[in-house]
C-alpha cells in the first residue's frame, strides 16, 4: 500500500512541476526523473512486470521531452531546448 502512495506522490508532484515556468522546472523534475527508474523497478517487483510496463509507458509519455534531450546529448548531438 505504501508503493500505491509513493507512486500517486509522485505522479501529482511530477505534474505540478510540469505547471512551473520552465526555468524553474529543471532541478525538481531532475529529481523526479532520476527517481523514476527506482520506483518503476519497485513496482515490478511488487507488483509484477505489467503494472511496470505501464508505469514505463507512463513516465515515457510524460518525460518525453527530457528523456529525447538526454538521448541527444549522449548522441553528441544538438537539441532544441523549449522555452
Amino acid at each position: 500500500m505504501t508503493l500505491l502512495w509513493i507512486s500517486v506522490l509522485w505522479v501529482l508532484a511530477s505534474a505540478a512541476v510540469a505547471m512551473l515556468p520552465m526555468r524553474q522546472q529543471y532541478v525538481p523534475g531532475v529529481a523526479l526523473l532520476m527517481a523514476a527508474p527506482v520506483l518503476i523497478v519497485a513496482i515490478v517487483s511488487h507488483v509484477g512486470w505489467f503494472m511496470g510496463m505501464l508505469a514505463l509507458a507512463a513516465f515515457i509519455s510524460m518525460y518525453r521531452n527530457p528523456l529525447r534531450y538526454l538521448l541527444a546529448r549522449l548522441r553528441g548531438r544538438d537539441f532544441e531546448v523549449p522555452q
